[in-house]
């Protein structure tokens, strides 16, 4: 898994939201604890380069960028209709969850 400072900076707003926290019955605490774990298996991605701006959302651009200057096999991700176009002119294979899941799985 890759994650640019930028991203994770991005997963921890989402992730500490009063909605998001209820939703999963953890406290902001539990999601610094998460965040702590995800940080010791992650493969940190620096940035070599900003592509900015390619996205209609802007909050997608950390994502590519990340992705972009990672390299990585394949982006998962649900927002394959805004990612996909742009990742494709980098190389990077972009692909929804449960594809994903039996792709990395070994399933066709």
């Amino acid at each position: 898994m890759l994650c640019s400072v930028p991203l994770l900076l991005e997963y921890e707003s989402v992730l500490k939201r009063p909605q998001h926290l209820a939703a999963a019955g953890i406290t902001a605490e539990d999601a610094d604890t998460l965040l702590d774990a995800v940080c010791e298996v992650i493969e940190p991605v620096r940035f070599s380069f900003v592509w900015r701006p390619l996205l209609r959302d802007p909050q997608d651009e950390m994502v590519l960028e990340t992705a972009v200057n990672g390299q990585p096999d394949a982006l998962v991700s649900r927002d394959l209709r805004e990612l996909a176009p742009s990742l494709a002119k980098f190389g990077v294979r972009a692909i929804a969850p449960g594809p994903a899941l039996k792709w990395i799985r070994g399933i066709q």
